[in-house]
C-alpha cells in the first residue's frame, strides 16, 4: 500500500463551489478495530483563520505538521502554494518528519491542495478533494452533487460526508466543516 491509500482511520473531503470552500471531517478515531472516540476534530483554521487544515492519519504526526505548516504559512506570508511545497520537501527528507504517519489537505481561498510525505503536492483537476478511507465514496458523492445539483460547497461536503459514512466502517457521521 502507498502513504495516501494506508491510512483507513478518518474522511476529510474539500468542496469549491460558487467562490465558497468547505472541508469537512469525520469524528472518529479508532485503535484497531474498535472506535475508542467519535468527536474528534480533524478539521481546523490556521494562520489567522485564513487557511483550512484537514487530515488523515495519526493524531500526534497531524498536529505536528499543522505546526509546521503554519511556521511555513509564517516564514511565505500565508503563500499557500509555497509553504505546502516547502512543508513537502522538508517532510520527504527530514529524518524525524519522514515517519510521520498522515496525509493533509490544505486550502485557502484560491488553492487546495493534497500534501504527503512522499513529498507530493497535488492540485485536484476538480473543484473537490478527498483522503483518508471513506474517500473514494466521499469524493464520488461530491462529484454526482457537483453535476446534478446546485447545493453549496458546505452542503455538498455534508451529504457527501454522510454517504462516506453509510459505506466506510472507519467513517462516522460525527462530521466537522470548516469554511472559507
Amino acid at each position: 500500500m502507498t502513504q495516501l491509500t494506508a491510512f483507513h482511520g478518518t474522511t476529510i473531503l474539500a468542496v469549491r463551489r460558487d467562490g465558497a470552500t468547505a472541508v469537512a471531517g469525520d469524528g472518529q478515531v479508532t485503535l484497531g478495530q474498535t472506535v475508542i472516540k467519535k468527536s474528534a476534530k480533524k478539521v481546523r483554521k490556521i494562520y489567522n483563520d485564513k487557511i483550512i487544515v484537514g487530515f488523515a492519519g495519526a493524531t500526534a504526526d497531524a498536529l505536528t505538521l499543522f505546526e509546521k505548516l503554519e511556521g511555513k504559512l509564517e516564514r511565505y506570508n500565508g503563500n499557500l502554494m509555497r509553504a505546502a511545497v516547502e512543508l513537502a520537501k522538508e517532510w520527504r527528507t527530514d529524518k524525524y518528519l519522514r515517519r510521520l504517519e498522515a496525509v493533509m489537505i490544505a486550502v485557502d481561498v484560491d488553492n487546495t491542495f493534497l500534501i504527503s510525505g512522499t513529498g507530493d503536492v497535488i492540485e485536484p483537476d476538480d473543484d473537490y478533494i478527498s483522503i483518508g478511507s471513506g474517500s473514494v465514496g466521499a469524493q464520488a458523492a461530491a462529484a454526482v452533487l457537483m453535476r446534478h445539483t446546485k447545493l453549496s460547497a458546505s452542503a455538498i461536503a455534508a451529504e457527501s460526508m454522510q454517504i462516506a459514512a453509510s459505506m466506510c466502517v472507519y467513517t462516522n457521521d460525527a462530521v466537522t466543516i470548516e469554511e472559507l
